[in-house]
């Protein structure tokens, strides 16, 4: 028996050790090198960063500033966005998100979203006619002096020489929509046929966000129906969302998908960009990749339907292009006031979409009310706790009474100890007697883990979440907690977490450890399955692994971890009070008080 308890820890130790190094490889790791890539990637942001020449026919790129110069421009500033639009092909390059820093430290930059090509990660919107008169390289005109700005739009004008005379008349709200309206008229003697289309292109495979529960490349809502490899079709709805992710972009090729209105465009963790047409439009929405100078182009564009023009005719095309941040409230304000299908999947709710959702509305409800997105998620706890109360208390119930039979359930092991089959079969004469299901002991922690996850889901994807403080040292609930215990919470000015393997353990912050030891708690009240004396360490132990492999989850999830476990101490206590079961923090009033623990209980 000694050997098989030495071999018990053993494995646990071993175990418990791969677990830490399977994390801090393949999730800890990622994250440093991430943000290792992305400081060095912005400290080389103003530098000419050109693609080894050893390869032939590769691309050379230059910095922002210079790709900016390359073209005429026209300003955009609105209250949520600046940037400006090239002359040279008429396309939004440059945007910049005002209300979103990059980080919370002070004077940090705003995001990014477009980028000229020619830089490295070019990304902009792209708008004309397909067919014997291009002009994706014109360079149109615009009015001296012209800022595209809120209730101020601007046109551009082309005239090829040939016949055909192009404006583009470009309009921006106050928040992240622009309308683009294209016009041509054929000023000719023979009559040409075109096609509209919109484009939004990416070049370059972007740094990923190393979360895979996320969805980042491309995105649309179109046609009707569903397809093998995309979210299922959402009852009511007469489009089916599509999802076409980057690191499976060029392995799954072209994708074309016919279509009456619906919205086509690429997306990041947070941020969105989205073409819309005229939702009465017949159009062909298509995710393409194509290789130039050893470059992956993304593409998510769509083309209307070829248009003929006779001498003297001529054709407009109006498209709407969503370019900024995944607020929900504003993805549905679109959505309503434009007629927009489904426009707030461009989140990614996920398979639990009907748990997400109604969890996301809960958490904005409270945030309205307290204006505290951490004291939302306290009241939400609240709310699912109440939800399960009957479960919770008839699990809790029988929790006790189970606690409260050990002793006769060692003693059954005692008087059969070599007799596995035999002690199994009193143990459950036992319950029978005693009208016990040793499984409802389970049901409110399997009940428990879908909404969890789809809270982990929500804090996750949802923009609110970013940057969104709690109190004191949680600034943003969507970051792990920031604290160490391995400087002591910041006394010693050194970052833990540079350590190789044992980072992992010295960087635990403060909610991580109380969310430990409130596991830890939850354990001692917990019926022991076992009277392995190595076994019940065993059990034990899991609290602190558990404890190391989420501890640098979202501090909003660990908020909720702690405080839902707390409450289930606190109802599961009364329960065991009540039921006159042995429990640790009846042991440790006793010891405070000087008094036997046997006073505290019946």
């Amino acid at each position: 028996m000694d050997n098989q308890n030495t071999r018990n820890t053993v494995i646990f130790f071993v175990c418990a050790f791969a677990l830490m190094a399977i994390y801090q490889v393949f999730v800890f790791g990622p994250m440093q090198k991430k943000q290792a890539a992305e400081q060095k990637a912005k400290a080389q942001i103003a530098a000419v960063q050109p693609i080894a020449a050893a390869a032939p026919g590769a691309a050379v790129f230059v910095n922002r500033d210079q790709a900016l110069a390359q073209s005429p421009r026209v300003a955009i500033d609105t209250p949520s966005l600046k940037g400006s639009v090239a002359l040279k092909g008429g396309r939004i390059d440059d945007l910049y998100m005002k209300g979103y820093p990059e980080t919370l430290a002070k004077n940090s930059p705003p995001v990014e979203l477009f980028r000229p090509e020619g830089a490295k990660q070019g990304y902009f919107a792209d708008f004309g006619w397909m067919g014997s008169a291009s002009t994706a390289q014109a360079t149109w005109t615009a009015p001296a002096g012209a800022t595209l700005s809120v209730g101020h739009p601007v046109t551009l004008t082309y005239d090829n020489g040939q016949g055909l005379v192009f404006t583009r008349t470009l309009a921006v709200d106050d928040k992240f929509m622009f309308t683009v309206t294209n016009t041509v008229m054929n000023k000719g003697s023979a009559p040409v046929q075109l096609a509209p289309y919109a484009s939004i292109q990416r070049q370059g495979m972007p740094q990923l966000t190393p979360i895979n529960i996320i969805h980042e490349g491309g995105i649309g809502v179109l046609g009707e129906g569903q397809d093998a490899g995309h979210i299922p079709l959402i009852s009511g709805s007469t489009h089916t969302l599509r999802m076409q992710a980057f690191k499976n972009w060029k392995k799954t090729g072209d994708t074309d998908i016919n279509s009456t209105g619906g919205w086509i465009g690429v997306t990041d963790h947070y941020w969105l960009s989205a073409l819309a047409p005229d939702q009465k439009e017949a159009i062909k929405g298509s995710f393409r990749v194509t290789t130039i100078n050893n470059v992956d182009v993304f593409e998510a564009n769509y083309t209307g339907a070829a248009r003929t023009l006779p001498p003297g005719g001529q054709a407009s095309e109006k498209t709407y292009l969503f370019a900024g941040a995944k607020r929900v409230s504003v993805l549905q304000d679109y959505g309503k006031t434009l007629g927009i299908p489904r426009f707030d999947d461009a989140v990614d709710w996920g398979f639990e979409w009907f748990l997400t959702k109604p969890i996301f509305w809960l958490l904005e409800f409270f945030h309205k009310v307290v204006g505290n997105f951490g004291v939302a998620i306290l009241l939400l706890t609240l709310v699912v706790k109440a939800l399960l109360f009957p479960l919770a208390n008839r699990s809790f119930a029988s929790m006790s009474k189970m606690k409260k039979l050990q002793p006769e359930m060692e003693a059954i092991k005692k008087r059969f100890p070599d007799d596995a089959a035999k002690q199994q079969q009193e143990t459950m004469a036992l319950y029978q007697r005693e009208k016990i299901n040793p499984v409802a002991g389970c049901l409110p922690v399997l009940v428990q883990i879908p909404i969890w996850y789809a809270l982990y889901k929500v804090l996750y994807v949802t923009l609110e979440m970013r940057h969104a403080p709690f109190f004191g040292w949680i600034k943003d609930l969507s970051a792990p907690d920031p604290t160490a215990w391995g400087n002591l919470f910041g006394l010693i000015p050194y970052d833990p977490s540079k350590i190789p393997l044992a980072g992992t353990i010295l960087a635990i912050g403060v909610w991580p450890l109380l969310y430990g030891a409130v596991q830890w708690l939850t354990t001692q009240m917990s019926p022991q399955a076992t009277t392995d004396p190595t076994q019940k360490i065993m059990m034990q132990l899991f609290p602190l692994v558990f404890t190391v492999m989420l501890a640098h989850s979202p501090s909003g999830i660990l908020i909720y971890w702690t405080w839902s476990s707390s409450l289930t101490i606190v109802q599961q206590y009364f329960i065991m009070h009540r039921y006159g079961a042995e429990n640790p923090i009846d042991d440790m009033i006793a010891r405070l008080r000087g008094k036997p623990k046997q006073a505290l209980i019946g």
